[in-house]
């Protein structure tokens, strides 16, 4: 107790050494803290973006052909077929191939409530590429809805709140153009792009393709780890469907090709860089922060070397002297390490809350959630703490070996 007493009486008579050394810990903490948080704020606000769909998938699409291919000239609309489908499938890096077709602009109702939507006819294995959420008693189009070219529909949340308001839509009928068609289940996923409800692919092409011509595919791809992987295999997809649909293999607007998948690796390997980056930048303010605590320190011992010698002429022993620096080190580390640490994780906080009031549920985002895991922050004001704690060790040390005599000659 009479440690204390003396170390925070000293710490009150050298206001202006304990506010400065109290500052390079408290700023180097708090920077940190604020790096690490913009670091992630910026990784999930990115990551985000693609949790409406997975990120191992490649979109397809057909064009119009630019170049002559085997006597046919260009300007030829393509479209797919299930042919086109099979040929995807045999690579061995796709999965969960999957025709879509898209039909705009369809009036939809229920009663008096009406709309016009966009209507997918879709696979059970969308599920596996985009985010649908069900609500509790519906489901999403099943193998036997397919097969049977059932006519049953998913809605999105949004129109089932429109067509139904309050009620329970599962198992009820909406009238699509002239068919019904009976509700099976809720997305309550919302969708980023547009209103939308789905229908079983069969059903769609019977209904809206009789010719079975679609210009929409998706499918997950494995295996493909780097760059390199996945732009091979968007070479051979695109060989093999020149083959299949007779085009030239060259021609840049026969058919598009989105690798959402080697996308998501070039956006790791940036984030993988402002992660090194951040970190760097992170310890080098803490390395900061310990020598201005290391100088501030240096400084303190020396001031008082006088009084270290008065004490041990009058019986004080080297261990209680050394023992008090190291304390009052530890105590300003740690008391100004919190202050730190609560003011960065307070921005951090604010910050998060401020950018979730004011985001747009359906827009993309580049920043969110600036927060950093709590074990960091401990970690990073425990560091400073044993640092803190080195730096008053080591001037005390050399000060406690100097003879009582020369210590009190010291000015």
């Amino acid at each position: 107790m009479n440690i204390l007493q003396e170390i925070f009486a000293s710490l009150k008579h050298n206001k202006l050494r304990t506010a400065l050394t109290g500052f390079a810990v408290a700023w180097g903490i708090f920077i940190l803290i604020v790096l690490l948080g913009a670091g992630n704020g910026l990784r999930n606000g990115v990551t985000s973006n693609f949790s409406d769909r997975a990120t191992n998938y490649v979109n397809i699409s057909t064009g119009i052909t630019s170049m002559p291919h085997n006597g046919i000239k260009a300007g030829r609309h393509l479209k797919f077929s299930n042919k086109e489908l099979e040929v995807i499938e045999k690579m061995p890096e796709v999965s969960n191939a999957n025709g879509i077709v898209r039909i705009p602009d369809q009036n939809i109702s229920f009663g008096n409530e009406y709309g016009v939507y966009l209507i997918l006819g879709v696979q059970p294995v969308y599920t596996k590429i985009f985010t649908v959420k069900i609500d509790d008693g519906g489901r999403f189009i099943n193998d036997i809805d397919v097969k049977q070219q059932k006519k049953v529909v998913v809605l999105d949340k949004t129109i089932a709140e429109t067509l139904f308001k309050n009620e329970n839509c599962i198992g009820k009928y909406v009238k699509i153009g002239s068919l019904m068609f009976q509700v099976v289940g809720v997305n309550t996923k919302a969708n980023r792009w547009e209103k939308q409800v789905y229908i079983p692919f069969s059903t769609a092409q019977a209904i809206y393709n009789p010719d079975k011509k679609f210009w929409w595919m998706v499918s997950n791809i494995n295996g493909l780890e780097t760059v390199k992987e996945n732009e091979d295999f968007y070479n051979r997809l695109k060989v093999n469907l020149a083959k299949s649909m007779n085009f030239n293999s060259d021609d840049p607007r026969a058919v598009w090709i989105w690798n959402a998948h080697q996308d998501y690796i070039q956006t790791q390997k940036i984030f993988g860089t402002i992660n090194v980056f951040v970190g760097i930048i992170g310890i080098f303010t803490l390395i900061a922060g310990i020598v201005g605590i290391s100088n501030i320190m240096l400084v303190s011992v020396r001031e008082r070397t006088r009084e270290f010698g008065i004490r041990k002429a009058i019986g004080a022993p080297p261990a209680s002297i050394l023992w008090s620096v190291i304390l009052e080190a530890m105590i300003i580390t740690a008391i100004f390490g919190y202050i730190g640490l609560v003011c960065g994780v307070g921005l951090t906080e604010a910050a998060n809350s401020i950018l979730s009031q004011n985001a747009d549920p359906n827009g993309m985002t580049i920043f969110k959630n600036p927060t950093i895991s709590i074990g960091y922050a401990f970690a990073a004001t425990l560091i400073m703490i044993i640092s803190g704690v080195i730096a008053g060790y080591i001037p005390a040390r050399k000060a406690v070996k100097i003879k009582p005599i020369e210590a009190m000659r010291n000015e």
